[in-house]
Order: structure tokens, then sequence, then C-alpha cells
């Protein structure tokens, strides 16, 4: 990672809005580089990852193409907390790499790690300079999400209730961006913060 370089990890809960900020950061220009996206590289076909997750729980979780078959995947693990958390040994630290290494070679000022679970691993991630955290009440989460997977209110509790608490992630907060308005206010609040990235990672270059 490059001296210079000002590595600001984003982060929020289910249905906070970070795919909405994410994309405006973009259109902005800023390098943004997605955990989701790393997730879906390191268990490629031909990846160790992806032997790893076989060699763990049989050729029975690839598909007819040899990708990983997301869905059954998704069944094998759902209620099996064990086999779930063997899965995210496998994965999560192949992630955490393919970001450190994506972010070491960003020739921009600064750019943008999207990590959704970044709370729940932060010991793994001190490498960062600072966090955003997109924050949304839990009734709006509540409210977004019914909408969005259209799933009912008991299942979107559940899901919400799996996740780092609100108030854990706005206590490991350098900055925070309320995500509850309308859109105009969104674009706002997405400048000022990119105004002040690009200040800070400018300080971080006259160092």
């Amino acid at each position: 990672m490059s001296a210079s370089a000002l590595i600001v990890a984003l982060t929020g809960g289910i249905a906070a809005g970070k795919s909405a900020v994410t994309r405006r950061f973009a259109a902005l220009g800023v390098r943004v580089l997605d955990a989701d996206v790393a997730a879906r590289e390191v268990i490629a076909p031909g990846t160790p990852g992806l032997a790893a997750v076989v060699a763990a729980f049989g050729a029975a979780v690839l598909g007819a193409d040899g990708t990983l078959d997301r869905p059954a995947m998704r069944h094998r693990v759902f209620a099996d907390p064990q086999a779930r958390g063997q899965l995210e040994a496998i994965i999560h630290p192949r992630v955490r790499t393919w970001l450190r290494e994506h972010a070491r070679c960003c020739p921009d000022t600064y750019c943008l790690l999207a990590i959704p679970l970044l709370v729940e691993h932060l010991d793994q991630y001190r490498w960062v300079h600072r966090v955003l955290v997109i924050d949304a009440p839990e009734a709006t989460q509540l409210a977004r999400l019914l909408t969005r997977d259209d799933i009912d209110e008991p299942l979107a509790r559940s899901i919400l209730a799996q996740q780092a608490t609100r108030a854990q992630r706005l206590a490991v907060a350098d900055d925070v961006l309320d995500n509850s308005g309308d859109e105009a206010t969104l674009n706002r609040a997405v400048l000022q913060l990119h105004q002040r990235y690009l200040a800070l990672a400018e300080a971080r270059q006259q160092r």
C-alpha cells in the first residue's frame, strides 16, 4: 500500500443504502473495491479458494459449469452455524487479502473499500485509515428490506438481528453519512465527504 493513499472502509447495516452511496462515489471517479466482488473472485473456477470449498463440502456444491452453486451453498450453511463458520474461514481471509492487495495498488489519491461485515471483523482491517458508516434508523432499514427483498417482517427482523448493531457500527465510525433522507441530500453528503477525503489524502501526500 502506498504511503500516500488514503484507504476508506465503508460499511453499514443491510438496506442502509451502501450501494447507493458507493455508486455516487464511483460517479465522482473514486475507485471502489467491493468485498462482495472479492468474495466471488476468490472462489472463481481454478482458484485455491474454490478448491478449498470443494475439499470441505464436496463436489455437490458445484454447478454444471464448474462454478460454486451459490443457492445450494446458502441452503447448506443457512441453518448450520458450524458449516457457515467453515465456509467463512475459507472465504473471509482471502477476501481481506484481495482487498488489501488491490488497495495497495490503488493509483488514486484515495480509494473506498465497501465491506458489509467490517464491524464484525474490524480487528482484521486495522490497516484502513478511516471508517465511513452509512447510517439509517432500523425502521427505515426494515421498510427498505421488506420492499427490496419481498420478504415477511419476521424474516427481515431476523436478518437485522444477525448483524452488528447500529450502536456498534457508530462506535467505530470516523465519518457517518445519514442515509435516511432524499436523493438530493444524499448527493450533497457524498460530495462533502469526497471533498473531505481529497483534502485528507493531499495532507497525507505532504507528510
